[in-house]
């Protein structure tokens, strides 16, 4: 398949303003003849629902939550970039723009990331004018702290729920719209198809998760907003409900799927305890600005930390990398406790943590200044672990959190398929193969807030779209093959509990595709996860019905959908024969145990094409161009 990125010309720093005039526009006395569904609630979600119902446009908003201010967005906690420059530490939307494409490895599309830059500063002043209580110095203007990656102070926060804030922010503004019936909430429902007329994205089927039934909802354009597929590792820092359903089903309807294999590990989570955990708890990346990471320069020290001294304590991220230290960016980090704790130099009964010390901090700023900042932080850390984080080390080691990979979207975030529009982690397009911390939340409201308004217009300007409805054929067949797959899971009656496969799937996702990815492993992931794909459907135990609430089917349906991802995922990582940034490839690394990049053969998009079942996969490529930030080997020595 051809891929059309549809990158305006001209200078880096004209593109967006002029692809904004150059698109089509819409007279607001047609907007409202328009019909837009927004799939999920989250940052990117709520944004693009709030921003579309106050230009005019009639918007269905769909959530699985019972509130759309449940979305995962709320779990973000350290902050929102933006090139504001308030610290006057030498900050500017190049420089933004620069650290982002270099901490992707280079694997991201420069016009996009430079937009993401320009909109930063927007969605701040956006926020404070909703009342987001960011952080603020002593004299009242808007605080900043450092964050991975960057030599400059450029995140805002709210203390540690950062997420949560902004969400309660765009939250309101898409309730005002609710009230005044521009926008209409549909939670408790989770999509299961998404249907085509004419090629084109004209609505979708969803499951009421309260009732079970089957309902068809028709648009004249769908934005997905339903967040990345952390969970197909299992554990991982996402709420349970987080999946990759919705953007798979899209992408078996002719969406292509760009760069599966970039996953971000993030460097600072709570430590695996045993099989009994569900998931995982993430610890900001906010916390190395203060935190020292460290381990005993002796395997297996049994010591207590306090009864190590300084000059057996290792601190290798400032030792390795001077200029950057403990602000690396995350695949640095991770991989980084990885080598340690390799060696022997875990610290905790698993052997597989790392120390995150705060004692300098809380001597140079003493303790209610720590806790200023990172108060609700140290106060989760010791709910879950029984440790005082002010009076002895955290314990952290990585785990899966974001993913850098999605369905491919144009600069106008359209997908392959027309009128199919996404947006936020759902999408590929602007981290590459590392996400810098506090980047999520400036791309998702960057998207809903200030791209989606502009280029759904255009589309809706560009393209004739008759009249539907949602009894007509289109929808009534993928309503039938919806119910079928759910009649069909319900009727395997197995001995296995759709949690027992899900947990297998993690275990052989996060051992052959997790931190460190070597030819062996993946070969067998990729042997191994179509028998356990074939195993599930032979011998899945799904309890309960399709005519009440019943979250075993939601599983089900959810852990199907990523049997059949995790298999690309494999696929995806075994093809890229290269390390960058989160994917890490053995075979390909510097002496000194650094990603080394094939520019020659990689510097493109992986982007997979659905052929159907259990048949392989079509790649088609979309070369990457660097005019701005030349190609280098990344360093943050």
């Amino acid at each position: 398949m051809k891929l059309e990125s549809k990158i305006p010309g001209g200078p880096i720093a004209e593109k967006w303003t002029r692809h904004k005039f150059e698109l089509k526009l819409v007279n607001p006395a047609n907007k409202r003849k328009f019909t837009v569904i927004v799939v999920g609630t989250g940052l990117a979600g709520a944004s693009a629902a709030a921003s579309l119902g106050e230009l005019g446009y009639n918007v269905k908003s769909f959530c699985i939550q019972d509130s759309p201010r449940r979305a995962h967005s709320i779990a973000a906690q350290g902050g929102i970039n933006a090139a504001h420059n308030y610290p006057n530490d030498g900050d500017s939307i190049y420089r933004l723009f620069y650290d982002t494409v270099k901490g992707g490895d280079f694997r991201a599309r420069e016009a996009n990331v430079h937009r993401l830059a320009e909109c930063s500063n927007l969605i701040i002043d956006h926020c404070v004018a909703q009342g987001v209580p960011f952080g603020r110095e002593y004299g009242g203007l808007l605080d900043n702290r450092s964050f991975g990656g960057a030599q400059v102070s450029r995140t805002f926060y709210a203390r540690g729920q950062t997420g949560q804030q902004l969400l309660l922010g765009a939250y309101q503004s898409m309730m005002r719209q609710v009230s005044k019936g521009a926008v209409k909430i549909f939670p408790r429902r989770e999509m299961l198809d998404l249907v085509l007329v004419g090629g084109k994205a004209r609505g979708i089927v969803v499951r009421n998760l309260v009732t079970g039934e089957l309902e068809c909802h028709e648009a004249d354009a769908v934005c997905l907003a339903t967040g990345g597929y952390g969970n197909v590792f299992y554990l991982s820092t996402n709420a349970k409900g987080s999946n990759v359903s919705a953007a798979w089903r899209a992408h078996k309807k002719g969406a292509l799927f760009a760069n599966p294999c970039y996953t971000q590990i993030h460097p600072t989570c709570i430590p695996v305890t045993g099989d009994h955990q569900s998931k995982l708890t993430l610890m900001s990346e906010s916390l190395r600005n203060d935190g020292r990471v460290w381990v005993p320069r002796q395997n297996g020290d049994p010591r207590k930390p306090s009864d190590i001294p300084e000059a057996e304590r290792y601190y290798y991220l400032e030792e390795k990398y001077p200029s950057f230290g403990n602000l690396v960016p995350r695949d640095v980090a991770s991989r980084n406790a990885k080598t340690v704790c390799d060696n022997g130099l875990g610290v905790g009964s698993s052997k597989r943590a790392v120390y995150l010390d705060f004692a300098d901090a809380i001597k140079r700023i003493g303790e209610n200044g720590v806790s200023a900042k990172y108060g609700n932080l140290f106060q989760m850390y010791e709910k879950i672990t029984d440790e005082n984080p002010y009076k002895t080390p955290m314990r952290i080691y990585p785990a899966s959190h974001y993913t850098m990979g999605g369905l491919w979207v144009d600069y106008n975030l359209q997908s392959s398929i027309p009128g199919c529009f996404v947006l936020g982690e759902a999408n590929f397009s602007d981290h590459g193969a590392n996400r810098l911390g506090a980047s999520a939340l400036m791309q998702g409201l960057a998207d809903g807030y200030f791209v989606i308004p502009y280029t759904i217009g255009g589309y809706f300007a560009s393209e004739k779209l008759d009249k539907i409805t949602s009894s007509q054929a289109e929808f009534v067949d993928a309503a039938k093959s919806s119910k079928a797959l759910i009649d069909r899971l319900l009727s395997i009656n197995g001995k296995k509990t759709v949690t027992e496969f899900h947990r297998e799937l993690g275990h052989i996702t996060w051992e052959n595709v997790g931190m460190g990815r070597n030819k062996a492993g993946l070969e067998k992931a990729v042997s191994a996860i179509p028998s356990l794909r074939e195993e599930f459907w032979k011998n899945v135990k799904v309890l309960g019905d399709n005519v009440s609430f019943n979250q075993n089917l939601e599983n089900a349906l959810r852990v199907a959908d990523f049997l059949e991802f995790g298999e690309l995922l494999a696929r995806d990582a075994l093809y890229r024969e290269e390390s960058c940034g989160g994917h890490f490839r053995e075979e390909h690394q510097t002496p000194d145990s650094e990603a080394k990049r094939d520019d020659e053969k990689f510097c493109h998009v992986a982007a997979w094409e659905w052929k159907g079942d259990n048949q392989p996969h079509e790649l088609s490529k979309e070369e990457l161009e660097f005019e701005n930030v030349h190609l280098m080997t990344r360093s943050y020595k």
